[in-house]
Order: C-alpha cells, then structure tokens, then sequence
C-alpha cells in the first residue's frame, strides 16, 4: 500500500484548512490526500497592505508548510491598491502550492470594504482585518477571521472566508491539474 500524498497548509486557522480538505475532494488526482494544518510564519506583516506582500505571505507559508513530499499551501489575504475605488484599496486572497521545485499561484476575487474608516485603520494604524473591524463596532467576535470573516458579513453570509478561500485555491490548482 502507498503512502496518501501528504498536504500541509501554513496555518491552524481552522477555515483556512477546512478550505483546503474540502476543495480536495473535487480534483480526483488529490481527493484521497491527508490535510494537515501547522504554524507558518508569513514574513510579512500581520496585515498585508500590498499585492506583491500578500502573495510573498502566501509562498512564505507553503514553503515553511511544506512536508518534504506532497504539497505545502500557503493563504494570505490582504489588500491591495486598486484604482478608482472609493478607499483605493480592496482586498484579496492569495493562494500558493509549493511542490518543492515551484509555486502554483491563485487570487480570490477582490473586494472593498464599504467603511472607509476600516482602511484607515489598517493603512494608517497598524490594525489587521480583525482588529479594525472590532475597533469600528462592526463585530465583537476576536476570531472573526478564523469564522465567517470580514467577507461574511459584508455579503451578509453569501460569501464566507472559507468559500473566499476556496477561489483561490481553485485558482492555483489550475496548474496541478493540468500536468497530472
């Protein structure tokens, strides 16, 4: 009997890893994979304020998670600059599958938060997601980034942090499934 191939995410946010054994189970070739979730530093800062910083967040974590075989996933939202938007920026998810040799890279789609004090506090203040969003009143829930997210309640739940992620993913995979 063989070994499962072995995937390990880059963090323990339980919607992040929940993420990644879930959209397995759509790509025959990884449906049968062990997932596991361990700490991986991003090397970037606790609130990414820009599209090269979140994707290098992102290949930070797949790499520090990789196991030596199989697959090392890396996820990491944060903003980036986008014109004509009412803050200026919008947020977004980045995917990264590390192999060993390359990264597969995938974004989620991107999208603004309404308040612009939110920005402000995360541009100007230091505040990662959770914490501006707290400070404003817009949830009291410390963990909102391990649940529904930012996303759910802007969508109103039409949209949660685990689908969000999901995009991304589907979106580095592209690359997995083409040459298996």
């Amino acid at each position: 009997m063989t070994n499962p191939l072995h995937i390990c995410v880059g963090s323990e946010n339980k919607a992040k890893v929940h993420a990644v054994s879930e959209i397995l189970s759509e790509y025959p070739h990884l449906a049968h994979a062990e997932v596991t979730g361990k700490h991986a530093d991003s090397g970037v800062s606790d609130q990414p304020k820009s599209l090269e910083e979140t994707v290098q967040g992102a290949m930070n974590r797949a790499r520090d998670a990789f196991p030596g075989n199989g697959y090392g996933v890396g996820l990491e939202s944060g903003l980036m600059r986008v014109p004509n938007t009412k803050s200026g920026y919008m947020d977004v998810c980045a995917a990264a599958i590390y192999d060993g040799k390359e990264f597969h890279l995938g974004l989620s789609s991107a999208w603004e938060f309404p308040d612009r004090e939110i920005i402000r506090s995360m541009v100007d203040e230091g505040l990662d997601m959770s914490q501006a969003i707290n400070k404003i009143g817009l949830t009291k829930n410390p963990a909102i980034g391990s649940e529904e997210g930012a996303i759910g309640i802007m969508t109103k739940g039409r949209i949660d942090r685990k689908e969000y992620t999901k995009q991304a993913l589907r979106m580095a995979l592209i690359h997995l499934e083409q040459f298996e």
